[in-house]
């Protein structure tokens, strides 16, 4: 194997995971993993990881795994990060007084608080949440609006920073936001060489969206799979409805009736999620001039995707990229 990069050491950052029953293994595993490489790459010791749980010992977690927990620490005491992962237990845990007590007394002794997936619940439960932005798993996303109407819920991003208070999206977003929290640390260099050595993206294509419409025009029927491949290729070419019913060898009412009972969506409709997708991309990604990309994903004029963005995700191309761009060069 090469050797791993090295990088300046950094002060050690403490975190802990609070556990409880029936908890998403990957929602601890994914984040721990990702300091415990950052060790490792960084030839540090930058992050002293624990799990904690109400009772110690072992706490058992989904896909019948039992994990090993040390007792709740005087929540007093410094901290660096507050991790709590999601879960079909996290609603049980949450209507628990005294392990909510514990939460708020122990986010205000530590630098940052941090959700992944249905974690979210226990803060907004603790009010931790309250006036703050947020997110959660995607389908858990109006429950969370409808229960904590204090809590600004953002249905979209992979994850969320309010503050010293970050909030992440379904299960594999714990590691987003971990590899977030290790730029952050540590920089980006380390943070890139931790995300290569997982294998996984250090900022997911498309950037913000929890699932994307490629990934969920997967869920159609499989006669329009080649329809969808030849979209996503050719965004900038001519995808109007008489175009695609004529490449799916149908007529085209019976494409329209068929590909809407397929997708949930008017084959319009589906083309405009491709190409606003591939839009944010470029956005967020590069320092193409938004002509440029709106060309490119096939809007045809800047004003025809501004109109787009606007109606769809509520903002300017423009604004979207100052948001959500990660400094891309």
């Amino acid at each position: 194997m090469p050797i791993p990069p090295r990088f300046r050491p950094k002060p050690r950052h403490s975190v802990e995971v609070l556990a409880f029953a029936d908890l998403q293994v990957l929602d601890a595993a994914g984040p721990l993993q990702v300091f415990a490489s950052a060790n490792e790459l960084t030839g540090t010791e930058a992050y002293a990881t624990r799990l904690v749980s109400e009772g110690a010992g072992p706490v058992a977690a989904s896909a019948g795994i039992s994990l090993a927990t040390d007792p709740l620490p005087d929540p007093g005491t410094p901290l660096g990060t507050l991790l709590i992962p999601g879960g079909t237990g996290i609603f049980a845990a949450a209507e628990r007084a005294p392990l909510r007590d514990w939460v708020v007394r122990r986010a205000a002794s530590a630098e940052r608080v941090v959700s992944v997936c249905t974690g979210a619940f226990l803060l907004a439960e603790a009010g931790l949440l309250d006036g703050r932005r947020a997110v959660t798993h995607w389908g858990c996303c109006a429950r969370l609006a409808s229960r904590y109407p204090a809590v600004r819920v953002e249905a979209d991003p992979i994850f969320v920073r309010d503050g010293s208070v970050w909030t992440s999206a379904g299960v594999t977003a714990g590691i987003d936001l971990a590899l977030a929290l290790v730029e952050a640390d540590l920089g980006r260099a380390a943070a890139l060489a931790v995300a290569r050595h997982l294998v996984v993206f250090l900022k997911r294509p498309g950037g913000q969206a929890q699932f994307s419409a490629a990934l969920d025009l997967q869920a159609a029927d499989d006669r329009f799979g080649p329809l969808h491949a030849f979209m996503a290729d050719n965004l900038a070419a001519d995808l109007s409805v008489p175009r695609l019913a004529a490449r799916a060898g149908m007529s085209l009412r019976s494409f329209g009736r068929h590909y809407q009972s397929a997708t949930g969506r008017s084959p319009a409709e589906a083309v405009e999620d491709l190409r606003i997708e591939a839009a944010r991309r470029l956005l967020t990604d590069t320092r193409l001039p938004v002509k440029q990309v709106a060309a490119r994903c096939g809007f045809g004029s800047e004003e025809t995707l501004r109109r787009a963005f606007l109606r769809r995700l509520g903002v300017s191309p423009q604004d979207y990229r100052a948001r959500f761009s990660g400094g891309a060069p």
